[in-house]
């Protein structure tokens, strides 16, 4: 008999020992998510019986049991599912990756310490490998359906893991098709050797499993055995739906948000879904998938029927069950299936209603919910123009409206602030949002209490090509054309003392920046939108605003053509006026040249774009603050 030994990656053993030495001060939860793996193993082998009976022929009444060995110390969970061969135990047990991802032993070396790691791998729960948290030895023995050779998996948790072929002996203590876990426990888990206590944990955690949970010999099951999701909400406690949404999930935050509901009609179907309170780590990798299960009258078909659930609601957890789908369908024809796109549809539409009731009951609830899940919401403007009125609902931004501490407003509130004369929507783009809110675009806006949305996610470049308008209010960035903002008086402050009048011409300085600067811009004009700052650059009424062409570049590969930028000067502006009176002195001044240069680079640095001669930009610079201490 072959024995192959194995060892665990550098990442993976430090896992275990956290996990087996200081994950959780209540170590229960072992209990809790074993025989969730053990339910999972008997409805993956209820659905592999619908196209093959003998699977589980002669053994067709699913259970699981937990016992315990005083003498031997051993707590045991043993279920008759689907089971596993060698490869299966390799795969499923032999590395983190079921229970995490790479990404999560990445964010765990960078955590900055224990207590970081913890919080980490909170958002994921740790399945299988919470039986370390008790046992310093696990055993496994198990049987795939339809194998005959059961294989035994053995690890203490720390120096690697060993698997062969299982003995007769091993394999009569397996007793046929399925899994057997033997804990050999630590010597402060004493207490996970009494019955009482192994039924208290039962009841307190797996009571909702639709599977029956037995206790030692005893031939009454501990637990209720029945789907949660079919019995009625009143009869549900709010442990019961956390004690579920753990089960289901294999993590350990709260639901933020629950939606328990049954469609009839047409389509009949029961829907139990949570949204998370814990982001997870991997929620922007392009691989991520939707956590919800696809049941058909009670019986587990998949979690992967990816149409089942849109992209932008990756984050939910939970259980749809259908009344109207056909139990023997593949997995394959779901894909496609015109009763799992209604299914989908039904349900994008509960939840966003959902959560807009949540807005509308707990405003800081929802904002929680928003900041962890909404630039994944804002997915769904982009690629679900059939909800898209529903998203806009609880669509959230910051704007320049929020005073003191930052403050998300929808887009109702917007428009029901919109000035009388005003018929459009203004936003920014821009990558983070202290950089946003200093923008000099921005400053004329300000000045007359015109209200503009910051926009600070990917998304929202993606969104803006597909969304023209929002109930007839035409969404326009402030960084791009020419706005009219003459209609709007610019609103005075207490202190602000009477505006002088400015009579030195920028005729002849607008001619000598535009001819300077002829091949980095389109032209020069005297902008409306600068009060404080003397210059900021404009994309053309007819081009891509600045921000959405940078992100085109990096998403896309977009190469625009005929990008030149306009640059707008503050006529009122102190170096502006100084530099026209240069200017009708003489336009050919090298002076002017290289301040025309200075404000131009000085324009694309705010704007964050790159400075095209740094090693100019440098020496103009060190020659104008010479001649500025000089004086």
């Amino acid at each position: 008999m072959t024995q192959e030994n194995l060892a665990f990656g550098t990442d993976v053993s430090r896992l275990l020992d956290i996990v087996a030495n200081a994950l959780y001060t209540n170590r229960d939860v072992f209990l809790r998510e074993l025989i969730s793996n053990a339910a999972d193993a008997c409805d993956k082998l209820r659905y592999e019986a619908l196209q093959k009976p003998s699977l589980a022929e002669g053994d067709s009444e699913f259970r699981i049991r937990v016992s315990k060995d005083s003498d031997a110390r051993t707590v045991s969970i043993r279920d008759n599912g689907i089971g596993m061969n060698k490869e299966d135990l390799v795969d499923n047990l032999g590395t983190i990756a079921r229970s995490g991802t790479a990404a999560m032993v990445e964010a765990v070396k960078n955590s900055g310490g224990e207590k970081g790691a913890l919080n980490l791998i909170g958002q994921f729960g740790v399945g299988f490998y919470a039986s370390f948290m008790i046992a310093n030895k696990v055993e496994v023995i198990s049987r795939k359906a339809g194998e005959t050779q059961a294989w035994l998996w053995e690890s203490d948790g720390r120096t690697g893991y060993s698997v062969r072929e299982a003995t007769d002996e091993e394999t009569k203590k397996l007793g046929g098709r399925g899994t057997l876990i033997t804990l050999f426990t630590k010597d402060d888990a004493y207490d996970y050797l009494l019955d009482d206590k192994l039924k208290q944990i039962i009841l307190a955690y797996s009571d909702h499993i639709a599977v029956p949970v037995f206790v030692g010999t005893e031939d009454q099951p501990i637990n209720a055995a029945s789907a949660l999701w079919m019995r009625p909400k009143n009869d549900i406690t709010t442990e019961q739906y956390n004690d579920f949404y753990h089960h289901i999930g294999h993590v350990f935050d709260e639901p933020s948000m629950i939606s328990h509901w049954r469609a009839e009609g047409k389509i009949e179907y029961t829907a139990l879904l949570y949204i998370p309170t814990m982001r997870p780590i991997d929620l922007y990798e392009p691989g991520r998938k939707h956590a919800v299960r696809l049941y058909v009258k009670r019986v587990f078909i998949t979690d992967q029927v990816q149409n089942l659930i849109y992209p932008w609601l990756r984050f939910l957890r939970g259980v749809i069950d259908s009344e109207d789908l056909p139990l023997n369908i593949s997995r394959e024809m779901l894909q496609n299936n015109p009763i799992v796109t209604k299914i989908r549809s039904g349900v994008t539409k509960r939840i966003l209603s959902d959560l807009a009731a949540l807005a509308e009951k707990d405003e800081a609830a929802f904002e929680t919910f928003w900041y962890q899940f909404g630039m994944v919401v804002k997915e769904g403007l982009y690629d679900a123009f059939e909800h898209r009125d529903d998203i806009f609902k609880i669509t959230r931004f910051f704007s320049t409206n929020s005073k003191g501490s930052r403050h998300l407003t929808s887009l109702d509130a917007y428009v029901s602030r919109m000035k009388e004369a005003q018929d459009e929507i203004y936003y920014i783009l821009g990558e983070k949002l202290e950089s946003i809110e200093r923008s000099p675009q921005l400053e004329g806006f300000k000045a007359r209490g015109l209200e503009v949305l910051f926009l600070s996610d990917t998304i929202d470049s993606f969104w803006l090509q597909q969304v023209a308008d929002y109930k007839g209010k035409k969404f326009v960035s402030v960084t791009k054309g020419s706005i009219d903002l003459d209609k709007f008086e610019t609103e005075k402050k207490d202190d602000e003392k009477p505006e002088e009048k400015n009579d030195i011409s920028m005729t002849e300085l607008l001619g000598a920046l535009s001819e300077e600067l002829k091949k980095e811009v389109k032209h020069v004009r005297v902008s409306k939108r600068l009060t404080d700052s003397p210059v900021c650059l404009i994309a053309d009424d007819g081009g891509v605003d600045m921000h959405m062409e940078r992100v085109l570049k990096i998403q896309q590969n977009y190469e625009p053509v005929n990008t030149k930028k306009i640059l707008e000067i503050n006529e009122k502006h102190v170096l502006i006026q100084q530099l026209a009176a240069l200017a009708q002195a003489g336009k050919d001044s090298p002076a002017l040249k290289d301040a025309a240069r200075l404000l131009y680079d000085q324009a694309c640095i705010i704007q964050g774009e790159p400075v095209n001669d740094p090693a100019g930009f440098t020496r103009r610079m060190a020659e104008f603050m010479q001649r500025g201490l000089a004086t």
